[in-house]
């Protein structure tokens, strides 16, 4: 990968940061996406990131599908830090979890408190852990998500949001709160995504 083996192992420990040559150079030759370089403040447009959810393969947009360019971690934490979201987007992240459950979680969930998004990635997890209870052939996904799941409820916020829909008037706020799912009021969320909107996209 054009670094010395005491190099590589180094980055492999955690004592050094992984440069993002040598990452993509790793997703060239594995072809895993959760290899690719990781960068907190990269921000898309929302076509981009329907594309790049589409390419990372998931089935909701199917029709983007291509080569993926992001790290799932990377592409969950802009998807979740923005006021505003397209639905089709915010519907495909619990799958994203479930399909790369060994993302890089240690960075994900730093980087969401530091913007006080960590309760919209619970969502998201809860989401993908009751989906994954739903289906078979998910127990590896199941048991990373249950670890995660721990720590965000650790960090659970009493304060509320929306599930990326800031700019709801307060009356479309009360009416969806009405019949929000109970995890989404755990979560302290306004949002209507339940997750029997998204079994058909559990596989």
């Amino acid at each position: 990968m054009g670094v010395s083996q005491p190099f590589l192992s180094q980055m492999e420990n955690g004592q050094r940061p992984v440069q993002e040559a040598v990452a993509t150079r790793a997703f060239e030759l594995l072809g895993e996406p959760t290899l690719l370089p990781l960068d907190p403040n990269r921000r898309q447009d929302e076509t981009s990131l329907a594309n790049e959810l589409g390419a990372l393969g998931y089935p909701g947009l199917a029709p983007f599908a291509g080569q993926p360019s992001r790290n799932p971690a990377e592409l969950l934490l802009d998807a979740l830090d923005r006021p505003d979201l397209d639905t089709r987007v915010a519907e495909g992240l619990p799958w994203l979890a479930l399909r790369y459950p060994d993302l890089d979680w240690d960075w994900l969930l730093s980087e969401t408190k530091l913007r006080n998004r960590q309760n919209r990635l619970g969502f998201v997890v809860g989401l993908a852990q009751q989906i994954a209870h739903r289906s078979q052939g998910l127990n590896k996904s199941q048991s990373k998500l249950n670890v995660v799941e721990v720590e965000l409820e650790k960090a659970r916020l009493a304060n509320p949001d929306t599930y990326c829909h800031d700019s709801w008037s307060q009356r479309q706020r009360d009416q969806t709160n009405k019949r929000r799912s109970d995890l989404a009021e755990h979560w302290n969320l306004t949002t209507g995504v339940k997750v029997e909107h998204l079994d058909h996209y559990s596989s």
